[in-house]
């Protein structure tokens, strides 16, 4: 990410007065704002404008947020992108279901502007610490670059999703070290976002079905190690 007046934010929502309340709180923190009042329209204005952000209502016409996200999780120019749920449902299945997707955040309606900024500009510079790292990890046949969000397995190169490549990175980085997955929830993805445990796991398995079962372990009852068998 580069600086904050450079950052691009998308504003996906049907509701005309939250898009207007939005756009005008970050546009004037200094950031590039275009919005979207349904699902289809929004990612096809994400293809072209590349935000770096995408702040997605959950409940929309034509095409709701869930499979948005997943959507944009499948396109390779938007592999890297923040996405944060906005949604009134307060439902944890709702909650699932976004983290699921790969949603990075979830934040309930009534929208606090104050708050959701703030929020917005931690995550901005968590990821901006982060990019400072540029480690190279390589295990085997599996390489993992941080400065390119990469990861490649011989000659075949392998998709993660923005959380996926971190939780993978977060364990190669601590080979044979058991984290449990509150230990992992606040690693990946910070103390500020509430997130179900059971999200570790689901990324877990995801990863395991891309780069394959002989990396990560299962320690029963305690949590996840990396280790290459």
């Amino acid at each position: 990410m580069g600086n904050k007046t450079s950052q691009k934010i998308l504003v996906v929502d049907d509701e005309s007065d939250i898009l207007e309340l939005l756009k005008y709180n970050l546009s004037k923190e200094g950031y590039e704002v275009k919005t979207a009042t349904d699902g289809i329209k929004g990612l096809e204005i994400a293809k072209n404008f590349l935000p770096d952000m995408i702040l997605l209502d959950i409940m929309m016409p034509k095409q709701d947020g869930v499979e948005t996200c997943r959507l944009i999780r499948e396109a390779p120019e938007l592999q890297n992108v923040f996405v944060i749920f906005l949604t009134a449902r307060s439902e944890e299945y709702s909650e699932v279901a976004a983290f699921d997707t790969g949603a990075d955040d979830y934040i309930t309606k009534p929208i606090k502007p104050r708050a959701l900024v703030s929020r917005i500009n931690a995550l901005f510079r968590r990821e901006s610490k982060k990019k400072k790292d540029h480690n190279k990890i390589t295990i085997g046949d599996l390489s993992i670059d941080r400065s390119s969000y990469t990861v490649t397995s011989g000659e075949e190169k392998i998709n993660l999703p923005k959380k996926e490549f971190e939780l993978l990175y977060f364990l190669a980085q601590n080979p044979g070290k058991v984290f449990s997955r509150d230990d992992l929830l606040k690693n990946i993805w910070g103390t500020d976002v509430y997130v179900l445990a059971r999200t570790v796991d689901v990324h877990i398995r995801k990863v395991r079905e891309k780069i394959g079962e002989g990396y990560i372990s299962t320690v029963k009852g305690v949590g996840y190690k990396f280790e290459y068998n």
